[in-house]
């Protein structure tokens, strides 16, 4: 019970983290709330709360180049779903490298081996 409260403490720290270290957008129309290029729907905690569905509605409200990569989700293996972003990066291909590895550098910081494999751009913009 300890573990899994600490893992979400710290992927809610590194979510509000993401959300901060985003500069500002240099863009000339503005990407706001919009998904842009969906490679799969990531599941998401119906809870407003969950760090992974705060990093989310802060990529769809992000208005320059982001990306959204987290884990995929197995029921009946997988216990956590690990997230990264980032947010009003220069260029759509730096932000998917760099959502990326927020994402991988979540799995190698907690320690975490998911049946359903690593981390994998959900969506991009």
């Amino acid at each position: 019970m300890r573990l899994r409260l600490s893992q979400k403490t710290t992927v809610s720290i590194l979510a509000g983290l993401l959300i901060l270290a985003a500069p500002g957008s240099s863009a000339a129309e503005s990407l706001a709330g919009n998904k842009g290029d969906i490679r799969f729907y990531p599941t998401l905690a119906g809870n407003p709360k969950d760090p992974c569905t705060k990093t989310y509605n802060a990529y769809v409200a992000a208005s320059g180049h982001s990306a959204y990569a987290t884990t995929f989700y197995s029921r009946v293996v997988d216990i956590s779903i690990i997230c990264g972003a980032r947010l009003n990066a220069p260029s759509q291909k730096a932000a998917e490298d760099l959502a990326l590895r927020n994402c991988q550098s979540g799995l190698k910081k907690w320690k975490v081996r998911l049946a359903s494999g690593g981390c994998q751009i959900a969506l991009s913009k």
